[in-house]
């Protein structure tokens, strides 16, 4: 029985997928602000499936931020209890027995590589459209997690191609401007209508009256869909990924990957292109399903 874990920043959600990719059971906490409470309840949640279960079972955990090899500490984490912390050694203690941890985006593009829109598709590119702009790389099934551990961190590359009103772009909170993350985060679109239209909507607003004809709401989808298809057509050029599956909130807007993928012709430095912009299957249960996932066929707890 494999263990899959999401620690979020307001939930920790915990479920246990059988070797068909079924779940077979869900527990789902709060997530408490500070570091040791943290760790409890990762603890409580996996006593509590166990339970249910009645056996014992490998443990994946998807994390916001990323542990870093060489300290052993976590960094880059927006739950920020977690930063400087050596949270893969305390969880193992915790727990007694090995823990697996992965960045959220690659438990992401893992859960959709594995059984999700990217099944059997040799490198996926996994991409996190939501508050933030994150992403993960796949290759023959394995995250690519890269020297620094930020293979997939597309959202703080600059928007490639930009136009003069483009330039400099919103400040972004990596302290540098004109970042992905600016553009095509959830704030980001209402950064833009706002900047443009001179309303402030939220984005579902902005989608519904684009949705209705709105004519200001419909240019502010449109620019959207064009800034998405230059920043996937800079990482196509370098990954040339099979797939680039579409996740986080954003992701829900109806016919964004439809979108994306018409507009990658006029940036990709290729005269056909094969890679196929999908929306993910496994909505938001791809983070704890990725997690658990992290152990192979045949593994034991």
């Amino acid at each position: 029985m494999r263990i899959g874990i999401d620690l979020g920043g307001t939930k920790i959600e915990g479920i246990t997928l059988a070797d068909d990719g079924s779940v077979t059971h869900r527990h789902r906490v709060d997530t408490p602000k500070e570091y040791d409470p943290t760790i409890e309840a990762i603890a409580a949640v996996v006593r509590t499936l166990e339970e249910s279960a009645g056996e014992r079972g490998t443990i994946g955990i998807g994390i916001p931020g990323t542990v870093v090899a060489a300290t052993g500490l976590v960094k880059n984490s927006n739950s920020v209890c977690l930063n400087g912390q050596p949270l893969h050694r305390d969880l193992e203690t915790r727990l007694g027995r090995p823990v697996r941890l992965m960045n959220d985006a690659n438990c992401f593009a893992l859960s959709e590589a594995a059984d999700g829109a990217a099944a059997g598709a040799s490198i996926v590119f996994g991409v996190i459209l939501g508050t933030g702009v994150g992403g993960g790389i796949v290759v023959e099934g394995k995250c690519l997690i890269g020297a620094n551990q930020i293979s997939g961190e597309w959202g703080h590359n600059p928007l490639p191609w930009p136009s003069i009103d483009e330039i400099p772009g919103p400040p972004c909170y990596c302290g540098k401007r004109g970042c992905i993350e600016t553009w095509l985060s959830g704030p980001g679109l209402v950064h833009d209508h706002a900047a443009v239209a001179g309303e402030r909507l939220t984005t579902r607003e902005i989608v519904a009256r684009a949705a209705a004809g709105n004519v200001a709401a419909r240019a502010s989808m449109s620019r959207y869909h064009d800034r998405l298809a230059r920043g996937l057509a800079s990482v196509i050029d370098i990954v040339d990924p099979d797939v680039v599956v579409l996740g986080g909130g954003m992701s829900n807007i109806a016919g964004l990957a439809e979108a994306a993928s018409a507009g990658l012709p006029k940036w990709v430095f290729s005269d056909t292109i094969a890679t196929r912009v999908l929306p993910n299957v496994h909505g938001d249960s791809s983070g704890v399903r990725g997690a658990a996932w992290l152990w192979p066929l045949g593994s034991r707890p």
